[in-house]
């Protein structure tokens, strides 16, 4: 049985679809329903955001969210429960792999 989408959630796949095209991954925070789409931080947005860590991690998730932030609800950056709520998961975007270095 196939079901039919309401308009609001076929504008959101239609919407993934085209920040996917241009961004490669994408990744959804949820927070209550608020609904923001984030890509994975490049090289400049980690330094910024690693320079203030230690002094203010707050400051560390602002600019980690606004460097990554594709579109969504502004809310989730204005508003601090939100905020805070986001900020619990921001830190997995940061994806490290494991590396090896062999002596040759």
């Amino acid at each position: 049985m196939q079901t039919s989408l309401t308009p609001e959630d076929q504008a959101r796949l239609e919407l993934i679809k085209e920040l996917k095209s241009k961004h490669g991954e994408v990744f959804e925070i949820d927070v209550d329903g608020h609904k923001a789409y984030l890509k994975k931080p490049d090289r400049k947005t980690l330094s910024y955001a690693s320079s203030v860590a230690s002094k203010d991690p707050i400051k560390f998730n602002e600019i980690l969210l606004n460097g990554c932030w594709l579109a969504g609800d502004d809310r989730i950056k204005t508003d601090d429960s939100l905020f805070l709520s986001a900020s619990q998961v921001l830190g997995t975007l940061v994806e490290v792999k494991e590396a090896s270095l062999v002596k040759l």
